[in-house]
This record gives structure tokens, sequence and C-alpha cells, in this order.
């Protein structure tokens, strides 16, 4: 196992830059998920580490060693791309044993490491078979499979589920999770689907425009996003937004008239880097709004309501915003209880609001008394 050290590193195609300074630690035995939009460097990052794209600045570290000039065979990393790549006049055990061969790795010790794979895996049922034969999802196990008999220090996967259906996905992801427990080793796995990101990492880096907005566990990031764009990235549904201009300031909250229709909001939130008249932005996530509560009530109508079966969402216009407020109601009583036209008083917790600074970044949150410090 290693970690994997980037300090500094960049990377440009001619003028164009891609990678903007990236410092990141990526500790040993760690599954660390990179995510964020498209066309955000999120799979440029992953193939530099590979060696797979020479950066062109800072340092990249493996196992604490300099590997900037190494190439990819000599990194100690194994890839797993989208395309599953495998060879299909070879049968499973050869398509798995392949590489060994070349590197002339006695038959003996090829045929542990490929059974040993195929049986973590699942698939040692399956090693007679050809590609053709398999579905989606075992195909993906080989191509991961092949990548486990190297033993590298890290795996890298790019977007390695996106060709599956979604049914198959949720298993895949399991399978991912479990073999990370098994096999203990460096995983940085690549996807723009950020459930993905919040079901397996035990750490998410959010990128965009390449650059990295923040690092942290998956909790983390969901209740304490530091900017606008890490806010509305994680998060399913993503949360709502609102925008006024702070209205007061006193110990313990801050106070936001709504752009539009002039409502006051109390968000409990450290004011110290705000005035009276400051824009702001007010982040609320869809399962935080109630039909009941102290305080902080917006009126407005049902537009369309979508029924789940355990969960049901409302979808709330209000003024001055140009999507509507998402709300997110638990059980199957909400789909009895809301109509679309329905007149709707919405509650919005103090402690449960985010507010951000005319520059996206967030203030600190603060505990609602009742909650403890």
């Amino acid at each position: 196992m290693a970690d994997v050290r980037l300090t500094g590193v960049e990377k440009a195609y001619g003028d164009t830059r891609i990678l903007h300074g990236i410092d990141l630690e990526i500790r040993d035995g760690e599954f660390m998920v990179f995510v964020g939009p498209s066309g955000c460097g999120k799979s440029t990052l992953l193939r530099s580490i590979a060696g797979l794209e020479e950066i062109t600045g800072g340092e990249l570290a493996i196992g604490g060693r300099v590997v900037n000039d190494v190439p990819p065979a000599e990194r100690g990393i194994a890839m797993v791309f989208q395309s599953y790549a495998l060879y299909p006049h070879m049968n499973l055990y050869d398509n798995m044993a392949f590489g060994l061969k070349l590197a002339k790795v006695p038959k003996a010790e090829i045929d542990t490491a490929v059974r040993q794979a195929a049986r973590i895996l699942h698939i040692e049922h399956l090693l007679d078979r050809k590609p053709k034969d398999l579905s989606g999802g075992q195909r993906q196990r080989v191509a991961i499979g092949r990548a486990i008999v190297r033993k590298p220090e890290v795996f890298l996967f790019d977007e390695p589920l996106s060709n599956l259906d979604a049914a198959l996905r949720v298993r895949m992801r399991y399978e991912f999770a479990k073999l990370h427990e098994d096999l203990k080793t460096t995983m940085v796995y690549v996807t723009h689907d950020q459930v993905e990101a919040m079901t397996l990492a035990d750490r998410i880096a959010v990128l965009s425009a390449g650059r990295v907005e923040q690092v942290g566990s998956p909790l983390e990031l969901y209740e304490h996003p530091s900017n606008l764009f890490v806010a509305g990235f994680i998060g399913s549904p993503k949360m709502n937004f609102l925008k006024g201009e702070v209205a007061a300031i006193a110990p313990g909250h801050v106070d936001v008239k709504l752009a539009g229709s002039g409502a006051l909001l109390r968000a409990r939130v450290d004011g110290g880097r705000v005035s009276p008249g400051a824009t702001v932005t007010v982040g609320v996530r869809p399962e935080h709004i109630r039909t009941q509560g102290d305080g902080n009530r917006l009126q407005s109508t049902v537009a369309f309501v979508e029924s789940l079966g355990g969960v049901t969402f409302a979808y709330c216009p209000y003024p001055g915003l140009e999507e509507p407020l998402t709300c997110q109601f638990e059980g199957r009583n909400g789909a009895d209880r809301l109509r679309s036209g329905q007149a709707l008083d919405l509650h919005l917790p103090a402690e449960a609001l985010y507010v951000f600074d005319a520059d996206g970044h967030a203030l600190r949150r603060l505990a609602a008394p009742e909650l403890g410090a």
C-alpha cells in the first residue's frame, strides 16, 4: 500500500490550463473519490497520477517516491477504465493472466493470483467463458480482476460504473466497497455521480474548473460545505438557494431579507464576515423544509408533486427564484396531503439554514441553543 501526495500539480495543453496547482494528500489505504461536473479535470488528474498525462508543474509522489518522470508501468499503480478493454478472443482466465504472462511471472504464481482475484470478485465459475458471454457487470469485474492480480500499491478507477444500468450500478457500489474492505489498498475513484461518491468514499475531493473546492468525509461535505459550489453539488436533490441581503446581525444569528418577496429569514450563523446590506445567498436542503414550525415562514403554492413511495417531493415556486423550491417529505402521507395548486406554508428552521457571502464562501453555522454548542 502507499499514499499519494500532490503538491502544486498543474497540467496545461499549450496555453490552456486544465489543472491549477492541486495540493492533495491521499492517505495510505484510503478510498478517495474525485467528484465534479463534466470537464472539471477529475479524469485528467487521475490520468496524471497514473502517468498517462505528463504534469507541467508541481510534484507527484506515490509511496514517498517522486514519480514525475517515472513511466506508468513502474509507478506501482493499476488503472480500471470506463471501457472494459477485454481481449474478445481470450477467456476470462487468460484476460486476467495476460499482463503477468508478459512480465514472465512463473505459471504457478499466475494461477494462484488469477484464482484468488476471481474468488474475491465471485467470478471463479466464469473463468472459461469469453467476454461476449458475460453481462456488463461481469465484464467490469474481470477488468478489476486484471488490476488485482498485479498487486498494485494504488488502484485508480475512472468512472468504472458509467456503462452499467441503474440497478447494476447500485449492486456494483457494494462490490467496490467490499473490495476495498478486503484488499485494504489505496483506491482513487473518479465519478460525476455524487451518490456514488457519498456511498463509497472515505473522503471526497470536489473539483471545479481544475481546482479542488473542498476535501472531506461525505458527511462533512454534506453538513459543512465550504462554498456555494460544494453546497449545490453534494446532496440529492440539491440544496435550495434564495438570494437576499443582510437585514440585521446579532450574536448567534443573521437576519436576511429575501429578494423578490422581502420576507425575513433568521439563520443561526456567525455574521462576523458580513455587514447589514451585504448581498448573501441562503441555502436550505429539501429535507429540512417543514410544513409546521415557528418563525421563518414562507408562503407558496404547490406546482407539482412527485411521490416515490417512501418519499414525496413538492415543487413550490417562490418570488425571485428561477426554479421552484424542492421540498422533501418522508412517507407516503405527503402524497395524500399535497395537491398541485394547493397553498402551502413552508417553515425553514433557523439552525438548518446555510448563508453564503457575495463571494460564495459559507458563513460558519452555529448550533441552536437547545441542540448544544
